[in-house]
């Protein structure tokens, strides 16, 4: 469970609705018609943008900005380090009894086991990168879209409240509700496109870095322990891919 996702929804929603609260009632925020306008609209301009598939996976893709197993890299790098040493000591088909939790390093572990050439696994591995990072992007290009568009049928509710408003002048019990409609709709559009939409975009981003870092010191071990090289330097060139500050912890661990 991703804790600062949650505080941070759980905290912008109480911001919002305690300030609400502060000077009115929490009922005169809820207008029905608003809420059809931008939920639905939004929903509706992703379903044309999308294929259905992309649309309906989209609720598991946004499941990992909530749900997700942190990946550390110096763990990744310490399991690596412990094959290189096993491989230097009994060759590489001694891998095949290891034990391993990462399937992207399990992939290349057996690509090489197997017999491939560094040139192949590296082939191998680049493309399961290259596919990650594409699946992903469709999942933030999605959310992005609705963010965009979450505001913008806010806007068309705000324009069809003031028509609403303008037919009713004569009327003063009618201006009311149809300036409810002008004004909730751009109030609903901004909080799901900034609140909602746009982090969970941003959050799944840093998922896809975090994740393709993880791949890379995977493919460059991997690539160390084909070449059989010495542990000591495959230890140095994966450090590369940690902060200075946490080579720092390594070194003193040593």
């Amino acid at each position: 469970m991703d804790i600062a996702t949650v505080i941070g929804i759980v905290v912008g929603f109480g911001l919002i609705i305690g300030s609400i609260l502060m000077g009115s009632s929490l009922m005169a925020f809820i207008n029905v018609p608003g809420i059809l306008i931008v939920v639905g609209g939004t929903v509706a301009s992703a379903l044309i943008a999308e294929k259905m598939s992309v649309f309906v996976g989209s609720a598991r893709v946004a499941m990992h900005a909530f749900l997700h197993r942190a990946i550390a890299v110096d763990q990744t790098i310490k399991r690596l380090l412990e094959l290189s040493v096993v491989v230097r000591k009994e060759g590489l088909l001694a891998l095949e009894n290891q034990e391993i939790d990462d399937p992207f390093m399990a992939k290349g572990v057996r690509l090489a086991v197997d017999g491939l050439s560094v040139d192949e696994v590296r082939s191998a591995l680049l493309g399961e990168m290259h596919s990650l990072r594409d699946r992903h992007k469709q999942g933030q290009k999605l959310f992005r879209f609705m963010g965009a568009t979450a505001p913008a049928m806010g806007m068309v509710g705000t324009l069809i409240g003031l028509v609403q408003m303008l037919q009713v002048m004569d009327d003063p019990s009618s201006i009311g509700p149809a300036m409810a409609v002008a004004l909730l709709t751009t109030f609903y559009g901004a909080v799901l496109a900034f609140l909602l939409f746009i982090p969970i975009a941003d959050k799944l981003e840093t998922r896809t870095k975090d994740e393709s870092q993880n791949m890379s010191v995977v493919l460059a071990g991997i690539e160390s322990i084909l070449k059989a090289e010495n542990p000591r330097i495959v230890q140095e060139r994966l450090k590369a891919f940690l902060a200075p500050k946490h080579r720092t912890v390594e070194e003193n661990d040593e």
